[in-house]
Order: C-alpha cells, then sequence, then structure tokens
C-alpha cells in the first residue's frame, strides 16, 4: 500500500499541475454560493484549480487528461478548520500526552515512561482535565514530585489556560508564597498559603518564562507533524489562532520555498512582544494560497474548565467568583484599532458572557471611532453568550467561530459551573444561523483532537461519543448536515476572506478536496463520527492515501 501511495503521489505531484486531471466515478458534493448542494460524479481540474463538475461521467471527453478512478466513493471539499493551535498539536504529537487520564496515578504512569527517555531540560507535557478524575480538584506540584522531582515539570491543561508543575519548576522561577499574582491571572494556593502548583492564564507566564523557547528548526518539525495528522483526517486548511515571531518567519520561509504542507490562515498573537513588527509588514499572503496572515488574536477572558471565562455572574460552583478578564475594555480596543489601522482583522478569545458583552462593547467603540467593521472581525468561541448579545454579532457584523465539539465535550462540566439560566445562550449555533450569521466551525485542536467528523457529528447531534444524551443536549441549536458542512467548508473559507479561494469545488476555485469511507449525507447521523478519510487532495495533488 505505501509503495502504491508513493507512486500515485509522485504521478499527481508532476502532472497535476501541468495538464488536466479528470476525477471520475465519484459521489460527489459540493456547497455552492447560492446556499444549494451540487452532486456531480466527475471534476475536471487544471492548475491545480477546478475546470468543471458535472453529473455525467467526463473521462471520455478529455482523451489526454491524467484520469483517477473514485471507485464510487463519497467526494466533499477539503474540509477547513477555522480554529486550531498548528505547532501546539505538533509538539502534542512530538511530546508528553495525558489527554484522557483518569487520574493523577494514570500521569504519574505515562510521566515516568516518558521520563526514562527524555533527554531535555524540561519535560513539557499536555491534556489532563480535573474534572474527569475522582474528586474533580486542582492537582498539586506534590503529585508530580512523586513521580518525578529532579527535573521541572510543565503539563498544560486541556484548554490550554492553565498549567500544573511541580516543586522543580517552582523553584526554578522563583516562586514562592510571596510571589505577586498578575492581572488576569490566578495561583491556586494551598491552606498554608503557599503555591500550589497551579497557575491560571497570565500566572502562568511566572513559570512559562523559563522554557527554553522553541527553534525555528522545531517548529518546522513541529509543522510537518501536525500537517501530516491533519491530512489523515480530511483537513486541508487550518486557521491558526495566534502565531508567535518564530512561527512567523517559519510560516513565510516555508510559503517562498512553496512547502507549506497545508493552506495555513495565521492570526498573530497579541501578546508577542514583537507584535508590531510583524504588523508593519503588512498583510502577508502568496499566489498560491498556501499563507494568508491578516489578523490578530486577541485574548479577553480565560476558560470554562479551569474557571477562568469571565461571568456575568457567580459561577454556580464558585459562590463570589466571576472569571478572569486578561485585558479591560481600554486595553482591547488599543489591540484592535492596532489590528485595523494595519488592515489586519480582530480576531478575539471570548467564552463568558461577561467578556463576549465586553469585547462586543469594545468592538462597537472602535468601529464608531476608526472604522474597521468590514474586516470580518470574529469572536473565538463564543461559548457562553446573554440571548441579548447575540443579535450583536449581526448588527457588528461579528463572525461566530465556534467549535462544534467543545458543546459535546464540555456539557457535563458546564452543567456544574453555571445554572440555566446562564446556558440559554450557550454553544447557540442555530439561533446564530437563524439572524444570518455565518458560523465558521473549527476543533481547537489541540485542545480536542482535531477530527472534523467529530465536530460535523457534535454539530449535528449535539451529542457526544456514545451518542448521549438521546435527544442531544439543549437539541434546539443542531445544525443540519448541509449547515454544518458549510460551517467546516464555506463558511469557515469567509471568515478568513477566501470564499471565492476555498470551500467549495466550484469553477475557478482550487481543487482541494477528500475522498471518504460512507456517504455523509445518507448515513445515520450517529456514525457520522466514524466517517474516514481515504484520500486527501489540495490543489489537485494527493497529499494523503489512508
Amino acid at each position: 500500500m505505501k509503495k502504491t501511495f508513493l507512486a500515485l503521489l509522485a504521478v499527481f505531484s508532476l502532472c497535476a499541475t501541468a495538464q488536466v486531471t479528470v476525477i471520475h466515478n465519484v459521489n460527489g458534493y459540493t456547497p455552492t454560493k447560492s446556499q444549494a448542494v451540487t452532486r456531480f460524479s466527475s471534476l475536471v481540474i487544471k492548475d491545480g484549480k477546478v475546470v468543471k463538475t458535472s453529473e455525467k461521467d467526463l473521462s471520455e471527453q478529455y482523451p489526454n487528461a491524467i484520469k483517477f478512478n473514485g471507485e464510487g466513493k463519497t467526494l466533499l471539499p477539503g474540509l477547513i478548520d477555522a480554529h486550531g493551535h498548528i505547532i501546539g498539536l505538533g509538539n502534542n504529537l512530538l511530546t508528553l500526552d495525558v489527554r484522557g487520564s483518569s487520574s493523577i496515578a494514570e500521569i504519574g504512569k505515562r510521566l515516568t515512561a516518558y521520563a526514562k527517555t527524555h533527554k531535555g531540560a524540561w519535560i513539557i507535557g499536555r491534556g489532563w482535565d480535573q474534572t474527569l478524575w475522582p474528586g474533580g480538584q486542582f492537582p498539586t506540584a506534590a503529585d508530580l514530585d512523586k513521580y518525578v522531582k529532579d527535573k521541572p515539570v510543565m503539563l498544560t491543561r486541556v484548554d490550554g489556560h492553565a498549567i500544573w508543575v511541580n516543586t522543580k519548576a517552582m523553584e526554578l522561577a522563583n516562586i514562592s508564597s510571596e510571589t505577586q499574582t498578575p492581572e488576569g491571572g490566578e495561583i491556586i494556593k494551598l491552606s498554608t498559603g503557599q503555591p500550589s502548583g497551579i497557575f491560571i492564564d497570565k500566572a502562568e507566564e511566572l513559570v512559562r518564562r523559563q522554557v527554553p523557547t522553541l527553534s525555528q528548526e522545531q517548529v518546522n518539525l513541529a509543522l510537518d507533524k501536525a500537517a501530516e495528522h491533519l491530512l489523515s483526517l480530511g483537513i486541508t486548511s487550518a486557521h491558526d489562532a495566534g502565531i508567535d515571531h518564530t512561527t512567523w518567519q517559519v510560516y513565510q520561509a516555508r510559503a517562498k520555498q512553496r512547502t507549506m504542507p497545508l493552506r495555513v490562515y495565521a492570526m498573530l498573537s497579541a501578546s508577542s512582544p514583537k507584535l508590531g513588527e510583524m504588523l508593519g509588514a503588512g498583510i502577508i499572503k502568496d499566489t498560491q494560497d498556501q499563507l494568508s496572515i491578516r489578523s490578530v488574536k486577541i485574548y479577553a477572558d480565560g476558560a470554562l474548565g479551569s474557571r477562568g471565562a469571565a461571568l456575568i455572574g457567580d459561577y454556580h460552583d464558585r459562590k463570589g467568583h466571576r472569571g478572569l478578564m486578561l485585558e479591560n475594555q481600554s486595553t482591547l480596543e488599543s489591540l484592535i484599532i492596532q489590528s485595523i489601522r494595519h488592515g489586519y482583522s480582530a480576531h478575539t478569545h471570548a467564552i463568558g458572557d461577561r467578556a463576549n458583552r465586553i469585547v462586543l462593547d469594545a468592538y462597537q467603540n472602535v468601529f464608531t471611532k476608526v472604522g474597521g467593521r468590514l474586516l470580518r472581525n470574529r469572536i473565538e468561541h463564543a461559548q457562553i453568550v446573554h440571548p441579548d448579545d447575540i443579535p450583536r454579532f449581526k448588527t457588528l457584523d461579528i463572525i461566530p467561530s465556534m467549535q462544534p465539539v467543545h458543546a459535546t465535550s464540555d456539557m457535563h462540566m458546564a452543567e456544574k459551573r453555571l445554572d440555566d439560566k446562564q446556558l440559554r445562550g450557550a454553544y447557540a449555533w442555530q439561533t446564530f444561523l437563524k439572524q444570518g450569521s455565518r458560523v465558521a466551525a473549527g476543533s481547537d485542536f489541540p485542545v480536542e483532537l482535531a477530527n472534523p467528523f467529530h465536530g460535523l457529528h457534535a454539530a449535528i447531534t449535539r451529542q457526544d461519543h456514545q451518542n448521549l444524551p438521546e435527544q442531544g443536549w439543549r437539541p434546539v441549536e443542531k445544525l443540519t448536515k448541509v449547515q454544518a458542512l458549510r460551517a467546516f467548508t464555506l463558511d469557515a473559507a469567509y471568515s478568513a476572506f477566501q470564499e471565492y479561494k476555498l470551500g467549495s469545488l466550484e469553477q475557478g476555485k482550487w481543487a482541494d478536496f477528500i475522498l471518504i469511507d460512507q456517504d455523509y449525507f445518507t448515513v445515520n447521523n450517529d456514525v457520522i463520527d466514524d466517517i474516514q478519510v481515504e484520500q486527501t487532495w489540495i490543489a489537485g495533488e494527493l497529499k494523503y492515501q489512508r
């Protein structure tokens, strides 16, 4: 199988952009600008772009074309993940992964095994979630010290908004009971007043600044590792939510070399000390649409799981606590203005209802002062929005960039954190669509698994992988199959100014598509998350074969 794939890859890589390619005998579907889904059995490609689709077999009409028989498999446009962290995913695949651990002891086993072969100065990992453990309490540095005490350990929570470190790490960072908590962060303390080993949101930086930064070589390795994984899942384009200066340099170099392994729409991290320098370079876009950098990722609050999401009222399970705003409204407005004045869109992370309201207020004020409303600005996540604020997304032309898998992975935790009144505007995809907003769908990998068919399943069923609850969680917000596919294709492309280039297999667009093992539109909803990708093509070139 590997030799077959390499042979196919060689043929299509050498020839696909040199002449016509006809993909025939497929069960093809594509969304279109007219909102309809078009069916076809043949796809004609030239110079990496779609010439036409047809319900007829066109293989004989192009006698000199390269022909590929799809063997009746279902063909869809390449899927777009509108919110992920590419280098974070690559590093996750290369470092200690503790996702899904059901206890501290299970993490300890993985850590012990990893430490035996690890040669770096720090042990870095990600994926823990205390809500999955007995008692659901935050762990401590002492819990890690049982397994590794001679080397600093830093494990990031699954949502990326808290870290858990051992005593050695705190010693290297000179952290003690006297350490001041930075604004926008929280140091969880023991009953003795000593830091417990858990640092939330901006408090993370107290430790993170001690960790060696990634080199360009490491970023390149992470990019390739992540892309290999994403292509195997049918993702041909990913929106990278917050890149640093090193990644900015690597992406540009790879685009110039024409070696970007998948399409990337990257957002500059507003927290980068080199934000001004990167904005000053202007909008970055290559002729092959491999790379687009024209937005800034701003952080307003934390995450729900670590109780860092900023709420209007108290947390249901922590009275007197309303989460954390990482930036005040004045700073948010300054960052949005800085982005807009350079022609960049502002994409702001906001999870809690208070954060969403403050961010909407910030956008409204900025649009009144300096304009920028037509830059397709986004709120990333828009998870818990007060019902009164949902219409403001449409009024202000703010795109809700949402991740369907968050609803089904968060539902049990969300019902503990929030009361029913607070949940009325939670993960409200259908409500947004009904008012005319476009929902750009993603996964937030590596916070969640990157598989877009998990996201499509969650969007359509509002159920977990055991298809529970039976009718779906808060089922009024379910999407149809057509709506869900658009959110992962055309509407995701629209949110990046790419709807005339990507997101559907219409004439003149890039021929990015996937072949899958089941018919997405006819299989039962409860098995959509089992769909497997057989092949992934970008610009008419075969990039992955199962």
